[in-house]
């Protein structure tokens, strides 16, 4: 469509590393490459149905495939790190894999797949459960007796049928109402549960941070489930003011609860769900509740300026409420109270602030969405003295940046999950640069809730992503009051956990909100792992299987369980642990092991270890499966063959970035990827990245219509360009990029672009012409112009309706150059190497230890403790 002139050089970047020593022959072609492994799995699966029975190989997780549940939970589900587990803790040890699952509960359905079926327990009957470990029935499990007693799959257990529950086998021992009941078919599964599940009241604390008014409940009772309950929770301290912050953080609640225009002029449709109450609050330096009751005239503002003490609630009528017999007092409330704290020169007491949602929310729960733009000034949690971080990297201190300043920010995360609270922050830097992402970011890690983060906020550029990210939060699906257990068959016991949540004990997770953009990772252990009994603890004739069980409430106020179940073949051979290998979940779990690693170990260490354990499973690999190879030859298993470009890629993350990175930066990285699904956090690591100047009429366009055939169906599938490699060595002067990393969107302008593609995507003839301030492309009457906005609007729908900042970078003109080239993570930047440097860097690890016979970890293997990382 358009010439190709001479590459461009490297863009600006901040600078990488270089290997050091000889390097090996690879070449740039032959390496493996995520978009082709990625495009290969979507032809794969593209009009075929994966059916969910043991045995075959699953779908990437970024893979748009439809899955039908034969009895094992979809994917979206839960993923483990191999399909294939071994059978004793020698074969494990030898492997090198971590034997881990990472669970997303909640995960969104494709449209066309069966929805989650619910069974309701009637009257005072709960769920049939093992007697031995509380384990569900699923379909996993086997009937006797005729039909008078089942097996448990995951203990072995003989269980006795209650009479109710009883009915009849057929001839294969399978029970007459099968297909009638959906716990015995299927993989995932809802039961809707009485009063024997309802959430217990928390035990009293002996120093209680918040007083709730009214009789305070036995420990031992437990907390009727209502509709949730939303507290808006809005700073309106000076910075906040000044930045635009309050103004912003208005318009957006007004939008989610009537509709609103924001500030790019685009406008918002009302999402707040019916059955739910919504509640007003704001801080400063006092703590400020509103009565906004559909009987007033207007809002009441009560202020609670003691905040020191225990916090507590003046009023409980009024404070919640339904937003629509009540809009126009809650309109008049938000439009003004940017003005009416415009004169207010006061510091924020955010700590004081969650102790007052604390008392607000007690006793019921719910979900308290916080909007902050400065540090904690004044009260509980308060900073005293800001870290001087440029001191602190690269010395044993710096993991001082990853913990609370105050002990009191992880009581309050604590003591909100204990009593069902979630708590999601969007926090935004005005003029004060340090916001101590570190304090605020345990409050929602520890209920279960996220952290979005716009540094150096502008209401233009960072208004509408606000805007739709608040959508999403109230409108994806929900539970609050929540806890979490995952149990496993006999040989089998769970280990570690790694995500945003409260462990009191180490078999439970509390969540004060469970939702469907929420995942945590579990390791695996065999139960023998002593010198003395190395030998199989599982049978490769059986399966081992994994069960989770959510229990949680509704957002319309029912309590349920959420199931679900996955059967894993059991292995005596290496060859098949790693043939049925899972690169994303183990990725994924790697990647919050890291993160639960920042307050304990330093970056260079934990970015040693990663390389490490990349190093040790190839290596695993060599000796297992391909022994017989020379040990100067790269080899690299088919299911790990992007190991290598992923755990790069977490070295090159913003969390684990080598060089200075902002503190608030790196805590709001490390706290998404601790609690991101699977392919959103692959989509992260390694961006889309793709070209726009040749793009053919054939793709990011409708389909023509043929003659004769008018009434075609208009929801036809679109077909997306082509993908590249993150490298700019596939870059031209006269092209156009377009590059989103989840998280922010670049659109690169060649400095010899020429006029017509300009005139068609930007109405203009000149390069410098280019507005770089632009937070939106116009829409103009133009084939190109149409392509890319609907290449916009495709991943804004992927991503179920948030839209990400966008920023225009031209060649040479514009600072966000920087930031698209540090985007490009094969290439040498971020303080680490080159996809290939780093690749031949590990190929020389596993050819030292292959020759001298020694582990990775080893000194004489080439020493990878001390190298340049």
């Amino acid at each position: 469509m358009y010439a190709h002139p001479a590459s461009i050089p490297q863009p600006p970047h901040t600078a990488g590393k270089s290997l050091q020593g000889p390097r090996a022959r690879i070449s740039p072609e032959q390496i493996p490459s995520p978009v082709e492994v990625a495009e290969a799995d979507e032809e794969t699966w593209e009009g075929k149905n994966f059916t969910t029975l043991p045995g075959g190989h699953v779908p990437l997780s970024t893979t748009d495939f439809m899955s039908i549940d034969q009895g094992n939970s979809n994917p979206r589900f839960i993923r483990a790190t191999t399909w294939n587990i071994p059978n004793s803790s020698e074969l494990a040890e030898s492997c090198q894999i971590p034997i881990a699952a990472v669970v997303q509960p909640f995960a969104d359905l494709r449209p066309d797949e069966e929805p989650v079926p619910v069974v309701y327990c009637e009257d005072d009957s709960v769920p049939a459960r093992c007697e031995m470990c509380r384990g569900y029935v699923n379909p996993w499990c086997t009937w006797i007796s005729g039909g008078s007693m089942w097996r448990c799959n995951l203990c072995g257990h003989h269980n006795h049928v209650a009479s109710e529950y009883f009915c009849g086998l057929d001839a294969n021992q399978v029970r007459l109402d099968y297909y009638e009941r959906p716990e015995l078919s299927k993989g995932t599964v809802d039961f809707e549960v009485t009063s024997a599940y309802y959430a217990a009241h928390p035990p009293p604390r002996i120093n209680q941070s918040y007083y709730t008014p009214g009789e305070t409940p036995a420990s031992s009772s437990s907390r009727q489930p209502s509709p949730m309950r939303v507290l808006f929770v809005i700073d309106v301290s000076a910075d906040a003011i000044q930045c635009g912050f309050t103004k912003a953080a208005c318009t957006a609640i007004k939008g989610v609860l009537f509709g609103a225009e924001t500030e790019g002029g685009m406008r918002m449709e009302p999402c707040f769900p019916s059955c739910c109450r919504a509640g007003i609050l704001t801080f400063s330096n006092a703590v400020h509740y509103y009565d906004i009751s559909p009987s007033r005239d207007d809002a009441a503002m009560l202020i609670v300026p003691d905040i020191e003490d225990e916090m507590y609630c003046p009023m409980m009528d009024g404070l919640f409420v339904d937003p629509q017999p009540s809009r126009n007092i809650l309109e008049n409330l938000l439009n003004s109270i940017p003005d009416r704290f415009a004169l207010t020169p006061a510091a924020s007491a955010t700590g004081a602030a969650l102790r007052c949602c604390l008392a607000s929310l007690a006793r019921q729960g719910g979900h308290v969405l916080l909007f902050q733009s400065s540090p904690c000034q004044t009260g509980p949690g308060a900073i005293r003295v800001i870290p001087e971080e440029t001191k602190l990297y690269n010395t044993d201190k710096e993991k001082q940046l990853f913990v609370p300043r105050d002990q009191c920010w992880r009581d309050i995360g604590e003591e909100c999950a204990e009593e069902g609270i979630g708590v999601t922050m969007f926090l935004g830097n005005g003029s004060l640069a340090y916001l101590d992402t570190a304090s605020l970011g345990i409050v929602p890690t520890l209920t279960g809730g996220d952290l979005h983060y716009y540094p150096r906020f502008d209401p233009l550029r960072d208004g509408r992503p606000m805007c739709t990210e608040l959508q999403r939060v109230l409108t994806r699906t929900t539970g609050y009051n929540a806890q979490a257990r995952v149990r496993c068959s006999t040989g089998l016991r769970v280990g570690a956990h790694h995500g945003a949540f409260h462990q009191r004990n180490p078999t439970d997770l509390e969540l004060g909100i469970v939702h469907a953009d929420a995942a945590f990772s579990l390791s695996l252990e065999h139960s023998s792992t002593s010198a003395l009994s190395r030998r199989a603890t599982l049978d490769e004739r059986e399966y081992a299987y994994l069960q989770c069980a959510v229990l949680y409430t509704t957002i319309d106020g029912r309590r349920r369980v959420r199931v679900l179940n996955v059967a894993l073949q059991v292995s005596a051979l290496a060859g098949n642990v790693f043939r049925y290998a899972d690169t994303d979940a183990t990725v994924c779990h790697l990647a919050k092991e890291a993160m639960s690693a920042l307050p304990y170990r330093t970056l260079s260490d934990i970015r040693e270890s990663l390389t490490e354990k990349c190093a040790s499973i190839l290596l695993a690999y060599r000796r297992n499966c391909a022994a017989a190879t020379a040990p100067s030859q790269l080899i690299l298993p088919d299911a790990f063959k992007l190991l290598p470009v992923f755990t790069l890629a977490l070295h090159k993350n913003r969390s684990l970035r080598a060089h200075n990175v902002s503190s608030d930066l790196r805590n709001a990285h490390a706290q998404r990827i601790l609690s991101s699904p699977v392919h959103t956090l692959l989509r992260n690591l390694y961006p889309r990245f793709m070209a726009l100047h040749d793009l053919t009429d054939d793709v990011a366009l409708p389909p023509p219509k043929e003659a004769g055939h008018e009434n075609d169906d208009e929801s036809a599938p679109i077909q997306m360009p082509s993908l590249m490699r993150t490298t700019y060595t596939g870059m031209r002067a006269d092209g156009i990029y377009l590059i989103d990393n989840e998280l922010l969107c670049i659109l690169w302008v060649g400095s010899r672009v020429r006029p017509e593609i300009l005139q068609d995507l930007f109405g203009i003839n000149a390069v410098h012409e280019i507005n770089s301030k632009m937070m939106r492309l116009p829409s103009l009457p133009t084939r190109l112009s149409t392509q890319l906005q609907n290449i916009l609007l495709h991943r804004s729908t992927e991503r179920h309706g948030v839209e990400i900042p966008f920023l225009i970078a031209r060649q040479n003109m514009d600072g966000a150059e920087v930031e698209l080239s540090d985007m490009l993570v094969e290439d040498q930047n971020c303080g680490a190497m080159s996809y290939i440097d780093y690749l031949c860097f590990v190929h020389k690890q596993i050819n030292v230890a292959l020759t001298n016979n020694t582990s990775v970890a080893s000194a004489s293997s080439y020493g990878l403790r001390g190298t340049p990382w």
